[in-house]
C-alpha cells in the first residue's frame, strides 16, 4: 500500500557534469531548473564522515567543545544540543574532558572561518529513511499526508527496529512498497553495527564511515516519483553513480544515461553556462517587468521587490499586487534554486488592502511548500516585511561558486 495523496507532479531531470573544476549536479522540473549544486573536485566535503575524534579544548562560557577529528582539523561541538557522547560503544551521559577520544558525525560543513559542526546524534540515511542512533522516536516527513499509511508504516518498523534506533521515514517512502522500506531499514541498522564494531578496535582521528558525495547525494534526496532520467557525460561520474545505484538504489539505474554526442557538449545542450551565471546574478528579472534584487549578508539574505518596467494596469494595487504574486513564487524558486537558507527578509510591495496581503501570504505559502528542504513563512511584520526561514543543509550556491 503507498501513500497516493498527491497531485499532479512535475517531471524532473538530474543532470551531472563537470562545470570548471567543480562537478555540476542540475534538477530540472519541466525543463527548467529548480536546484543546482556544486562541488569542488579539490576540496572535499566531509559533511556525514563519522570519526573517532579527541576533545582539544572545552570553553565553558559557551558551553562547548572543539574536538580534532583529523590533524589539523577541529570542530565545534555543542555541550548543550550533545549531552550524552559515545566515548565507547553505548552514549554516555557524563562531563567531558580534555583528552577524551569520543565518536562524532559532521553535521555541518565548515564555511569560511567557521569551524565543521559535529554531533554526537549519528544518523544514517537512504532513499526512504533515516536511522537515528540516540533519539528512538519514529517521525514522518510534513509532507506525507495520510494517517492511516503512517499508522500502518510506524507499526511496521516498531516491529522491526531495534527498541534503541529512532526512524525518520522520508518523503520518497511514501512511493515504496513497505517491504522496500524495511530493507533499507534492515541495511542501515547493519551499517551501523558495523560503525560500531569498527569503533572498538580503530586508533584516534579514524574515519569510520565516509558520506557519499555530495552529487550521489543529490540522487538520494530527489523526489524519485518524478524523476524521469539521471545523465552525465563523464565516464567516471557514470562509474560512480552506476556502483552507487546497483547498491542503494537499483530500482532506479534504468533512469541512468550516458550522453554521448560530439558536436553538442551536456553543458551546452542544457545551457548551464547561462543557468548558473544567472543563478549567481542579485537581479532576477519577473515576466511582468518587475524584478527582484536578492543580497546575501553574514546575518540575513534581503530580497526586494521592485515595480520595474511594468505599467499593465491602470489601478495601482491591481498592478502592485500581479508583481507581488509573480515575485512571491519567483521567490520560492530563487530559495531553492541558490540554496539560500537561515533567515531570509522579503520586501514587497506596499499593499493597503489588508485581503491582497493575506492573499500574498497564502501564495508564497503554497510556493514554499514545493521546496524539499523545510521552508517556513513566518509573518509579515508592522513594516511590511516578509520574514521567511529555511533548513541550513549545505552552503549556498554562491559560496559553492567561490
Amino acid at each position: 500500500m503507498k501513500d497516493n495523496c498527491k497531485g499532479i507532479k512535475p517531471q524532473s531531470k538530474l543532470i551531472i557534469t563537470e562545470y570548471r573544476d567543480k562537478i555540476v549536479s542540475v534538477l530540472t522540473e519541466d525543463s527548467r531548473p529548480v536546484q543546482i549544486s556544486l562541488e569542488s573536485k579539490e576540496q572535499e566535503s566531509i559533511l556525514g564522515n563519522i570519526y573517532i575524534g579527541r576533545v582539544q579544548n572545552i570553553v565553558k562560557n559557551i558551553n562547548a567543545a572543539f574536538v580534532e577529528i583529523a590533524p589539523g582539523i577541529t570542530g565545534y561541538y555543542s555541550l548543550t544540543e550533545n549531552r550524552r557522547h559515545w566515548l565507547g560503544d553505548k552514549p554516555e551521559e557524563r562531563t567531558l574532558r580534555i583528552g577524551d577520544e569520543i565518536m562524532v558525525q559532521v553535521e555541518k560543513d565548515g564555511i569560511k572561518t567557521k569551524a565543521p559542526m559535529l554531533t554526537s546524534n549519528i544518523s544514517l540515511a537512504g532513499k526512504y529513511c533515516v536511522l537515528t542512533v540516540l533519539f528512538p522516536n519514529i517521525s514522518f516527513s510534513g509532507k506525507i499526508r495520510s494517517s492511516q499509511w503512517k499508522e500502518t508504516v510506524k507499526g511496521l518498523i516498531e516491529a522491526r527496529k531495534q527498541p534503541s534506533y529512532g526512524v525518520i521515514v522520508r518523503t520518497n517512502a511514501r512511493d515504496a512498497g513497505h517491504e522496500e522500506i524495511l530493507q533499507e531499514l534492515d541495511r542501515l541498522s547493519g551499517e551501523f553495527e558495523k560503525i560500531l564494531a569498527q569503533r572498538a578496535f580503530r586508533a584516534c582521528y579514524s574515519l569510520l564511515c565516509e558520506a557519499s558525495p555530495p552529487f550521489l547525494r543529490e540522487i538520494r534526496n530527489v523526489y524519485t516519483d518524478t524523476l524521469t532520467a539521471i545523465v552525465t557525460d563523464k565516464q567516471e561520474l557514470y562509474d560512480e553513480i552506476f556502483r552507487y545505484l546497483s547498491f542503494n538504489q537499483p530500482e532506479d539505474l534504468d533512469k541512468l544515461t550516458f550522453y554521448e554526442d560530439s558536436l553538442l557538449s551536456l553543458s551546452s545542450l542544457y545551457s548551464l553556462e547561462t543557468v548558473i551565471g544567472e543563478a549567481l546574478q542579485p537581479r532576477v528579472w519577473l515576466k511582468s517587468g518587475g524584478y527582484l534584487v536578492i543580497e546575501p549578508t553574514e546575518a540575513l539574505t534581503v530580497i526586494d521587490v521592485n515595480t520595474g518596467k511594468f505599467s499593465g494596469h491602470k489601478n495601482p494595487q491591481d498592478t502592485l499586487m500581479k508583481i507581488n504574486l509573480e515575485a512571491a513564487r519567483a521567490v520560492a524558486r530563487e530559495l531553492r534554486l541558490r540554496n539560500l537558507s537561515g533567515i531570509i527578509v522579503v520586501d514587497f510591495i506596499d499593499m493597503e488592502s489588508e485581503e491582497n496581503r493575506k492573499l500574498l501570504m497564502e501564495t508564497l505559502r503554497s510556493a514554499v511548500r514545493k521546496d524539499p528542504v523545510k521552508t517556513t513563512v513566518v509573518d509579515m511584520t508592522k513594516l511590511g516585511l516578509i520574514e521567511i526561514t529555511r533548513k541550513k543543509v549545505r552552503p549556498s550556491l554562491y559560496q559553492q561558486a567561490r
